[in-house]
C-alpha cells in the first residue's frame, strides 16, 4: 500500500499571487489542501506543494508516489540536481529556502517521483490546478516569507 499525492502550484504574474493544490490518497481516504500567498513565484508553488504534502504525513512506513507537473520540481529531484546545489550551497540558484526544507523533510521518506502531463486529463492533477488557481485569485493569502527574504535582502545568493 502506498500513498499517492498529486501537487500543483499556481501563480498569476511570475511573481504574483499564488497558491497550491494538494490531493493526498491512502486506500479509500482523500485530503485535498491548497494555500494562496500574497507574492510568490509558479515554482516556488510546485515545491511547497511537494514539500506541504511530506510534512503532512504521519507515519513514514508506506511508500510515497509523488506526482507534479512541475518538470522544475520532478527532474531536480528525480535527476539528483538538488544534491549537487546543496553541495554549492545553491549558489546561483533560487528557492534555497524551500530545497533546504525539502532535502530534511524528505530524508525520512521513500519517495518516488512521477512527472505528468498538466491539462492533459489527469483527474487528480487538474483538481489540484482547481484548487491552486483558486487559492492564487481569491486567497486568503499569507505572505510567502522566503520569497520575500530572498528578493529583499539577498541572504539566499
Amino acid at each position: 500500500m502506498e500513498v499517492r499525492i498529486f501537487t500543483d502550484g499556481s501563480s498569476l504574474g511570475n511573481p504574483g499571487p499564488g497558491g497550491f493544490g494538494i490531493v493526498m490518497l491512502f486506500g479509500t481516504r482523500r485530503k485535498e489542501i491548497s494555500k494562496g500567498f500574497k507574492k510568490t513565484t509558479n515554482n516556488r508553488m510546485e515545491l511547497m506543494a511537494v514539500l506541504v504534502a511530506l510534512e503532512l504525513l504521519k507515519s513514514n512506513k508506506y511508500n510515497i508516489h509523488i506526482f507534479s507537473d512541475s518538470k522544475y520540481v520532478i527532474d531536480s529531484i528525480s535527476k539528483g540536481w538538488v544534491y549537487n546545489w546543496q553541495k554549492k550551497n545553491f549558489k546561483g540558484k533560487k528557492n534555497k529556502d524551500l530545497w533546504l526544507k525539502y532535502l530534511r523533510v524528505a530524508k525520512g521518506f521513500n519517495v518516488r517521483y512521477t512527472w505528468v502531463k498538466g491539462h492533459a486529463g489527469n483527474i487528480e492533477n487538474e483538481r489540484c490546478d482547481v484548487m491552486a488557481v483558486q487559492a492564487a485569485e481569491t486567497g486568503p493569502w499569507v505572505e510567502d516569507e522566503g520569497y520575500e527574504q530572498e528578493n529583499s535582502s539577498g541572504m539566499f545568493d
